[in-house]
């Protein structure tokens, strides 16, 4: 193994030359001549090996430096370990920025690296699908240039980055920006779509503003009443009037409640209580009855029933979605109205389908129908009695089946709501 360069093995070198010039001018008797003629061999041989080694840095392309003799060859072997070493380093040093690009790429965030000016050098493929970057065609562009927002230009600008930036986008997506000093005079800029949260906290605060509504109304009426009451001189009728009225509104915020409630346990109900084995024509039936009773002979109420089509699932979350969808039929049409129930086999499982031939509702309506107190006519609703939870209820509890709301209307010709349940959750009266 060969051993780096000393001065040793260069003054061992010397001396042989000197030597063997010494030797080769005592027989020629010219000692002087012949050692200064060795000396100079021995300086142009170090000169032909710079030469060499000249050519091969800035003229030859080869990877592999030439080979060389004596003091010169753990030189030219110290160069090429040198250069296989790079080599080694920059293969890893690839395969690091690989994985580590990879795992950007991987990142539910989007990713920009940027210098302090703003121009951007790398940036990752969600970067491209939420904010509209190019890559590599916007390599070396400003990113305030690409994301022409006042605050967003405001906020690198200012360089305080302790709290996000929340910036509406204008394709409507609210993005949160975290920008990051990460080297010198560079940033990352981290940015994650929290349209969803954005709107769950929109819902959330929804949902407290309408409940408090909800139960602010009836409790008012119950205390304006209580107000009368405590003076002492109301009349008997509207007493007996003032009773129904608070019975009424009474019976209203126990509905809402109860509705929360089965929501709230809908919502929480584990997947393992999925398996119980449902009798659907004979729930169908007891509804048809309580449908007919709600109704009182304005309303007329056929079935379609297959009597041998069982479900599986969890019976009282489908009871709930299905008497939600038939007592609204019968609650929000009005009188003379076809309301037509149907539970049929499909060759994709099973359909339940509740169609009405009544005023149908608008197409603007239909999407936010499942939403948590939505109404389309709150007047309406509020006068039969609707907590504005029932199609909430249902799209929950079929979830939980595998199953979605359909909802199709034409209005003044025919509203349909239906949903299908796979042949793994259901089963005939034979098995």
């Amino acid at each position: 193994m060969l051993e780096k360069l000393s001065i040793k093995k260069l003054l061992l070198e010397l001396v042989i030359v000197l030597i063997i010039s010494s030797v080769i001018g005592f027989f020629l008797h010219q000692i002087s001549i012949t050692v200064i003629i060795g000396l100079l061999a021995l300086l142009g041989w170090h000169f032909r090996q710079l030469l060499r080694l000249s050519h091969w840095l800035w003229i030859d392309r080869s990877m592999t430096p030439p080979t060389g003799r004596g003091s010169w060859e753990p030189l030219f072997y110290g160069l090429q370990l040198m250069q296989q070493r790079n080599k080694r380093r920059r293969s890893e040093l690839r395969s690091l920025i690989q994985r580590f690009r990879s795992g950007a790429e991987s990142l539910p965030d989007a990713l920009i690296s940027v210098t302090e000016e703003g121009n951007i050098f790398w940036c990752n493929g969600l970067a491209q699908d939420l904010l509209g970057l190019r890559w590599p065609e916007d390599n070396g562009q400003n990113i305030q240039n690409l994301l022409r927002y006042p605050e967003f230009s405001r906020y690198l600008q200012q360089r305080q980055f302790s709290q996000p930036l929340v910036q509406a986008l204008n394709n409507g997506q609210q993005m949160e920006f975290r920008i990051m000093p990460y080297s010198e005079k560079q940033w990352l800029i981290v940015g994650r779509d929290i349209s969803q949260i954005h709107q769950l906290e929109n819902m959330r605060r929804n949902f407290f503003a309408n409940v408090s509504h909800e139960l602010r109304t009836p409790l008012t009426v119950l205390q304006g009443y209580l107000e009368m009451m405590q003076e002492g001189n109301m009349p008997l009728a509207t007493q007996q009037k003032a009773l129904m009225t608070m019975e009424s509104q009474t019976q209203r915020m126990a509905a809402l409640v109860k509705q929360l409630l089965i929501l709230s346990k809908i919502e929480a109900t584990p997947t393992y209580e999925m398996r119980q084995r449902i009798d659907v024509p004979s729930l169908l039936e007891q509804l048809y009855h309580e449908a007919m009773a709600l109704s009182d002979n304005r309303h007329k109420v056929i079935c379609h029933i297959d009597k041998d089509l069982l479900a599986l699932g969890n019976e009282e979350q489908l009871r709930s979605a299905i008497s939600n969808l038939v007592f609204n039929a019968i609650n929000h049409t009005p009188a003379g109205t076809t309301v037509i129930l149907s539970w049929q086999k499909t060759s994709f499982g099973a359909e339940f389908k509740v169609s009405d031939d009544g005023p149908g509702i608008a197409a603007e309506h239909i999407s936010r129908l499942t939403e948590r107190f939505y109404r389309v006519d709150g007047a309406r609703s509020s006068h039969s009695g609707g907590s504005g939870l029932g199609l909430a209820i249902v799209k929950h509890a079929l979830s939980h089946h595998g199953s979605k709301l359909r909802i199709e209307s034409q209005p003044q010709q025919q509203t349909v709501f239906s949903f299908q349940l796979t042949k793994a959750h259901i089963l005939t009266e034979i098995q």
